[in-house]
């Protein structure tokens, strides 16, 4: 799916100014940013303006590329380190075909999402990047890609894996697949050591 293809409702164009300050904060060029997230620079800047809207891959490899959160990248304020987020704190955002619910607080080092991945979206974007990722699959059946191992993880069934091992989720029933994901999030060196995914694609 091409990050054209957002599924972000419009009122999120206040992600435009966030991004370009972040980078900024970074020390980063418009080019060497796009580079490290697998952008083509003009993409980049038509983000940064509010010409197009980030999809979820797209936000979570600017996030660990500047060092902070999607959350803070949408312009949201964290509410604090309140160890408990109630069901009714969190609202469902879709990006990219999935939707997903935040399932932590904010400014922690790992970041927690309950996710569902409908079938055929996003089955072909190979990710690449520095840090861990882990997921419980809690309904329907998920298609894992690690490298060259294929994997069908069904109810109950998790996997905790480096994500600098290309790797692509996909779901493997028609109702789609609902998960919990969990990915650290990669402070002050992220970087310097953000890739860009392997199979990613500029516009």
């Amino acid at each position: 799916m091409s990050p054209e293809s957002s599924g972000l409702p419009d009122e999120l164009s206040a992600v435009a100014p966030q991004l370009r300050d972040l980078r900024r904060a970074a020390g980063l060029t418009l080019e060497s940013a796009a580079g490290r997230a697998g952008l083509s620079p003009a993409y980049l800047s038509r983000l940064e303006t509010g010409q197009r809207q980030p999809s979820l891959p797209v936000l979570l490899e600017l996030s660990r590329c500047y060092g902070t959160t999607v959350s803070e990248l949408l312009g949201e304020t964290p509410p604090g380190h309140r160890p408990v987020l109630r069901a009714d704190e969190s609202e469902p955002t879709e990006a990219g075909g999935w939707t997903y619910w935040q399932a932590g607080r904010q400014g922690r080092a790992m970041q927690p999402l309950r996710v569902h991945v409908p079938q055929g979206a996003q089955g072909d974007l190979v990710r690449v990047h520095p840090g861990e990722e882990w997921l419980y699959v809690l309904g329907g059946r998920l298609r894992l890609a690690l490298g060259e191992a294929r994997h069908v993880l069904g109810p109950g069934d998790s996997a905790h894996f480096d994500s600098t091992t290309p790797h692509r989720i996909s779901a493997a029933t028609p109702e789609g697949a609902d998960l919990l994901f969990v990915h650290t999030l990669l402070r002050s060196t992220a970087t310097e050591l953000c890739v860009g995914g392997q199979g990613s694609r500029t516009p």
